[in-house]
């Protein structure tokens, strides 16, 4: 489905972002792993990539930091001299309540989570343009909607991101790029299993009895849905935050 098309999905070492990243070269893509931390994940990553035939470009870049965008979108450039789709994963936040939020982690959340969307799809877009056209992905959260436990900055950070996805469709039609966002619930990921072997051992099957599809979502869900969005068949989809939990925010507590 993707062959010969070029892949960026920011905060691909790990999680939600590794299986979009996995699931995008299965499907023939040439790829762009992008870390801010943990090198060693990326790189596997990048070798899990190489190893199907495609290419991986791994870049560290802290996209709270606009000189980072750049050296993120420059190295992309050299590589490969064009862009067909950027996926904006990669996400951060200080979990607090309202009244007890700061300066510090407020902005830190509203930057890696919103910020950098805008400005890193500025560069993504002249990248786009070269190649004919493109496809934007944001990763979002429901608690852009629901009020979620210590999650205000967060959950604005992802409203913000929200907007951007409806006026980043308008402005971007014109030069066949789509635009899109992915809200997932509760995510069956590696890191909430370790929290729920620490802390609470019957958050998951809680979960998962509450979830009307019986099962919480993956990863692989996601990438699925990801690649979706950025395939022909979602061409007249613009501008969408598409909900994916299986059911979970439906019922009325």
């Amino acid at each position: 489905m993707f062959e010969q098309k070029i892949a960026l999905v920011t905060g691909s070492g790990r999680g939600i972002g590794r299986a979009i990243a996995l699931h995008l070269a299965h499907l023939g893509a040439d790829l762009v792993i992008n870390y801010h931390r943990n090198e060693a994940p990326a790189n596997e990553v990048a070798e899990q990539i190489r190893a199907l035939g495609k290419r991986a470009l791994v870049v560290r870049a802290n996209l709270s930091k606009p000189e980072d965008i750049d050296l993120l979108f420059d190295a992309v450039e050299k590589e490969y001299a064009g862009l067909d789709i950027f996926i904006s994963n990669a996400a951060s936040g200080f979990n607090r309540p309202a009244m007890q939020q700061k300066v510090t982690g407020w902005d830190w959340t509203m930057d890696v989570n919103a910020r950098a969307y805008l400005f890193a799809t500025q560069r993504a877009v002249p990248l786009m343009e070269k190649r004919g056209g493109g496809s934007i992905v944001a990763i979002s959260s429901p608690g852009s909607q629901r009020v979620l436990p210590d999650y205000v900055a967060v959950g604005a950070s992802k409203a913000a991101l929200e907007a951007l996805t409806r006026y980043l469709a308008i402005e971007l039609s014109s030069k066949n790029i789509v635009v899109n966002a992915v809200a997932p619930g509760i995510v069956l990921t590696d890191a909430l299993q370790h929290f729920a072997t620490l802390g609470d051992p019957e958050v998951i099957p809680h979960a998962i009895q509450k979830t009307p599809a019986g099962r919480l979502v993956t990863p692989e869900d996601i990438a699925a849905l990801v690649a979706f969005l950025c395939s022909p068949q979602a061409f007249m989809l613009r501008g969408q935050v598409i909900t994916l939990d299986g059911g979970y925010t439906l019922p009325v507590p």
